[in-house]
């Protein structure tokens, strides 16, 4: 039976400094990972905070009864009077979509009824949903709602939602009265005269 020799202290010495090179590099490389991994997700969390966004502002349009006002100054405010989209079980919810000036924040104000600017007796809900905001603009015509919206250093953001029709004018109907064609005056006159026999 052969005696396998051990490994001399000249080789674990060896293994020893080939360890000390290349750990130092791995723990780089896995730290860089971690930190690439780190910004992945939080470019991923602001990417699925912006979707929930236009989704919301989507399902908005698309739920509301066409009685959609838009102002325009530097940003455009978007209001819909009756919507069915409502984050607070509302059955059916007045939202408006504005450009605050601070920080250019764009928010969604979800409410009963209420009038902007909104006071402190008014029961409201204000969700502050991306800041930044360079763009915002809506136009709508006949039955489209095109949305223009761009964040700071983003990419342009631009949706249509169409069918949104806008409600029908109730059209007064005047009844037509009734005109008696023998007037109370008449009555008299219109009896047929009584034989002197009867009376």
């Amino acid at each position: 039976m052969l005696k396998r020799p051990a490994f001399t202290l000249i080789e674990v010495l060896i293994s020893i400094a080939l360890l000390g090179i290349i750990l130092p590099a791995l723990y780089q490389s896995v730290a860089l990972l971690r930190d690439s991994n780190k910004h992945l997700f939080g470019y991923v969390e602001k990417s699925k905070k912006i979707s929930k966004a236009v989704k919301t502002l989507y399902l908005d349009i698309l739920s509301s009864d066409g009685n959609i006002t838009i102002k325009k100054d530097e940003f455009a405010r978007l209001c819909m009077e009756k919507t069915q989209n409502s984050l607070y079980a509302l059955p059916s919810a007045k939202v408006c979509w504005l450009v605050l000036k601070k920080d250019n924040t764009l928010v969604r104000v979800e409410g009963s009824t209420y009038d902007l600017p909104s006071g402190a007796e008014e029961k409201v809900e204000i969700n502050p949903i991306m800041q930044g905001v360079e763009i915002f603009d809506v136009y709508y015509q006949k039955d489209k709602v095109l949305v223009l919206l761009q964040q700071k250093a983003k990419k342009p953001i631009s949706f249509l939602v169409q069918g949104v029709s806008k409600p029908k004018k109730k059209k007064k109907v005047k009844k037509a009265k009734k005109k008696n064609l023998i007037s109370p005056k008449d009555t008299n006159k219109t009896k047929p005269p009584v034989p002197p026999s009867l009376v």
